[in-house]
């Protein structure tokens, strides 16, 4: 006779035996797991640390920045440091059963929340009712609001109440990327901390790091341009870097730059001397080259808008170098390419190109919007726009 609960066992031990094969995402299996780990945030780790060392920790803190800066690493590190009983200079030990449990969500006492899916009243009034609780195991109960901007009005209110007189054992960690939705009752009330993007060296160095400890070979210029791709934020490094490592033994800057759709870094130099020759030809044959490619026609403009904000910077500063992040030979090609623009030509051309990113993003045909752009681009009597007429009326006076 067939035993269900037998075949049951052996469904359980497969999915196990295969759990361990199947392969964890580089920035869950890199994420920070103290304070010390957390890149590019120096300033703000050295403050949760003091408190944490000196048990003078607030009852509700705001991490706020962009995307993949650290926000959600720093407050379940942080979770875990004011709740570990063999904490060292504001670092947990990572070791100890409640770390342990933090680390794998399984202890009860810590709450992470996603303001998101639960951001009603209900969600808020369970989250009071719940805190006035003594925590069973930790010390502090923590409660972590991933996403806290997406919180509803009534809800906000509701947490707010709280907030103003929190029980001594609950700490608040509120996470956004957009601060300026959260209503300034709440802003009052919290010790806000702005997380920045990260440099593009500083995560060079990461993905470097990390490729060393997984033996994935990686040249400086394919880290670099993952850091640069990154914009700011660690996790779409690693991100990438996961992508990329499945298609090459080495990852070069030309491997990243296929993975990301960008079709090589050359064209972005090439469709700027066709602009500046106003060869409208040649452009839109790139084009049609780069869409063969199957290169994203939204992340070539929006490069583009990039490339031209690096011909901005070094027409209007003395030292590029030192604000622009670009290999030595792309700094020295830029600089030449900046020489055939205008001021003006490059503040129209820059207008343009951000005036279509918007439409590609409503259009049924972002190559056509786009091809339509590089043509007013080649032509400004195509445009009425004043940056276009200012433009038309600065090459008659030439």
């Amino acid at each position: 006779m067939f035993d269900l609960k037998v075949y049951g066992l052996i469904l359980q031990l497969v999915f196990y035996e295969g759990s361990d094969r199947m392969h964890q995402a580089l920035y869950r299996k890199w994420r920070p797991q103290t304070f010390d780990d957390v890149c590019g945030q120096d300033s703000i780790t050295d403050i949760l640390k003091y408190e944490v060392a000196n048990n003078k920790t607030s009852h509700a803190y705001l991490f706020c920045g962009s995307r993949g800066t650290g926000k959600t690493s720093c407050a379940k590190i942080l979770a875990k440091a004011v709740n570990c009983p063999y904490e060292k200079d504001g670092e947990p030990c990572g070791e100890c059963e409640i770390c342990r449990g933090i680390d794998d969500g399984s202890l009860l006492d810590i709450t992470e929340m996603d303001a998101a899916s639960n951001r009603n009243i209900d969600d808020i009034r369970d989250l009071r009712s719940e805190a006035n609780f003594t925590p069973a195991v930790a010390k502090y109960r923590v409660y972590i609001i991933d996403e806290a901007h997406m919180l509803t009005k009534e809800a906000a209110n509701a947490l707010l109440k709280i907030m103003e007189e929190p029980p001594e054992h609950v700490i608040f960690i509120l996470a956004t990327t957009e601060v300026h939705r959260l209503p300034a009752t709440i802003l009052s009330r919290c010790m806000r901390f702005d997380y920045r993007r990260m440099p593009p060296e500083v995560i060079a160095e990461r993905v470097k790091f990390v490729c060393k400890m997984e033996h994935i070979d990686i040249d400086d210029e394919g880290a670099m341009l993952i850091g640069k791709l990154a914009d700011g934020g660690m996790r779409d490094a690693l991100s990438l870097l996961d992508i990329c490592r499945s298609s090459d033994e080495t990852v070069t800057a030309e491997t990243v730059s296929r993975c990301a759709g960008l079709a090589g870094r050359e064209y972005l130099f090439e469709l700027t001397d066709k602009i500046s020759e106003k060869n409208i030809s040649a452009v839109l044959e790139t084009v049609d080259k780069l869409y063969e490619g199957s290169a994203d026609v939204s992340r070539i403009c929006d490069e583009l808008i990039s490339h031209f904000r690096n011909l901005m910077i070094v027409s209007c500063t003395k030292d590029a170098s030192a604000i622009l992040k670009l290999m030595p030979n792309e700094l020295l090609r830029t600089e030449k390419q900046a020489k055939e623009f205008s001021q003006a030509e490059i503040f129209r051309i820059v207008s343009v190109l951000q005036d279509t990113l918007v439409k590609m993003s409503k259009s049924a045909s972002k190559r056509l919007e786009f091809e339509l752009a590089l043509v007013k681009l080649c032509s400004p009597a195509l445009s009425q726009s004043q940056e276009a007429l200012i433009s038309r009326i600065e090459k008659l006076e030439k």
